[in-house]
């Protein structure tokens, strides 16, 4: 049992980067196609962050 927790444990390590930045990409998403204003810069913020995070893991990656 304790292989289980430890594998669940794991699978939230390794997913909740993917699914934080797919819930910001879909905020994102929805705030641009429901309005202006400051809508407008929610989705530019929200939709830089997948752009961001593969520059971030491009640079971090070893030569």
């Amino acid at each position: 049992m304790s292989a289980r927790r430890t594998s669940r444990r794991r699978l939230r390590a390794i997913f909740a980067a993917p699914l934080a930045i797919a819930a910001a990409s879909l905020v994102a998403l929805v705030a641009a196609l429901t309005g202006d204003g400051w809508r407008d810069t929610l989705s530019w913020v929200g939709l830089s962050v997948p752009i961001l995070t593969v520059v971030w893991a491009m640079r971090a990656r070893p030569s």
